[in-house]
């Protein structure tokens, strides 16, 4: 199964996207949390790693209607830390499942990058097995280039570690310089703020999500980018991930665009905030872009070292 499926749009889809494009209020990036997928297995009496393996190719239409209707970030919840709890089998499943998608994503290389598809594995990915360590660090540099949709996958990720290392980057600089005493390029305690610490995230280089997405019925973030999302329009649905259809996803849109208007106010208000808040920490200095750009160098450098290995 391809990462962007060949979906066959009957001509009330087309008209349906149409008329959803007229009204302008795209969201730019929508996150999904693809809940439902063992429940879904159970109900049609199936293993439950084929279960997850049906929501992956539901998975392959969303990106392919995603494309269609102008949306240009995608982040997914595929894998979180609290898994790991889960029996042995399931989680090793879950590992060859991943195994044979990113295998399969490199084969296909050149159709996500005619599509411009970029993939960004965020999480604590050094708590996967190294094979699996290697395709993700491979996915990501060999689609790195790519900038028509962005595709955010959360593996071995929950807000509270991602937030957790967030802090240790700033802290593993200062030591760092503190340890071969450079003392031009350490951070003042003015700058050390939520704007910084929001730039360290596994998301820096995302915009936050305009909508969340959750199927099965349940109403509760999981632990699921609680950092980003304090704008975000909430959709929950009771079907299963694995079941649900493009009417389901042009549902959610429409929630989206019936709210858009209402946030348009706030979310001018974050931006000015936000803006207040770089002037005042002087988040534009040198001293701080430095350690972003360095930031950024490093994490390149971990994937390189990790696809070499």
């Amino acid at each position: 199964m391809s990462w962007v499926s060949d979906y066959e749009y009957t001509f009330l889809q087309r008209q349906t996207l149409r008329v959803l494009r007229i009204c302008r209020h795209i969201p730019h990036h929508v996150a999904f949390v693809m809940d439902g997928n063992r429940r879904f297995a159970k109900s049609k009496d199936i293993d439950k790693i084929e279960g997850h393996s049906r929501g992956f190719e539901k998975l392959a239409d969303c990106l392919n209607w995603c494309l269609e209707i102008g949306i240009r970030e995608v982040t997914t919840f595929a894998f979180s830390i609290e898994n790991f709890k889960r029996s042995t089998d399931e989680v090793e499943g879950l590992f060859n499942l991943a195994r044979e998608k990113f295998s399969k994503l490199l084969e296909e290389s050149d159709r996500l990058n005619e599509h411009g598809i970029r993939i960004r594995v965020i999480g604590s990915i050094e708590l996967l097995p190294q094979d699996l360590q290697k395709l993700i660090a491979t996915a990501m540099l060999r689609t790195e280039r790519n900038d028509k949709l962005f595709l955010n996958i959360a593996f071995s990720y929950t807000s509270r570690d991602e937030i957790t290392q967030a802090v240790e980057t700033v802290l593993n600089h200062e030591r760092h310089l503190e340890e071969i005493g450079d003392n031009e390029d350490r951070l003042l305690s003015q700058d050390i703020n939520e704007r910084l610490l929001e730039e360290c995230l596994y998301t820096r280089h995302s915009s936050p999500p305009d909508l969340v997405f959750r199927t099965s019925g349940e109403t509760r973030l999981s632990d699921f980018l609680m950092w980003q999302l304090s704008s975000s329009v909430l959709y929950f649905t009771n079907v299963l991930w694995p079941q649900i259809t493009i009417w389901n996803f042009f549902a959610s849109i429409f929630v989206y665009q019936r709210a858009s208007c209402r946030l348009e106010a706030f979310r001018g208000k974050e931006r000015i905030r936000s803006a207040k808040l770089a002037k005042i920490s002087d988040f534009y200095s040198s001293r701080v872009q430095t350690f972003l750009q360095k930031l950024d160098i490093f994490r390149r450098k971990e994937l390189i070292k990790l696809a070499s290995n």
